[in-house]
């Protein structure tokens, strides 16, 4: 199962879920699926805009978990 650890990194950085939205020029709704997990696919546009504003790897963001 892939985990999305987008909320840690957010905390990390101390930026709201709005103010990241805005950043990467998504909305805050898509953002909202995509760090709760529900998301089914991420564009590799997207993963590289959160890694730019983040400051961070892909891998910070998404974890492998063996069920």
């Amino acid at each position: 199962m892939i985990v999305v650890n987008l909320d840690m990194m957010m905390a990390k950085r101390k930026i709201s879920l709005g103010e990241l939205a805005e950043k990467v020029d998504i909305t805050p709704a898509n953002l909202s699926i995509f760090k709760t997990g529900k998301a089914r696919a991420v564009r590799f546009s997207t993963l590289e805009r959160l890694c730019q504003v983040l400051e961070c790897q892909p891998a910070d963001l998404l974890e492998y978990r063996e069920d």
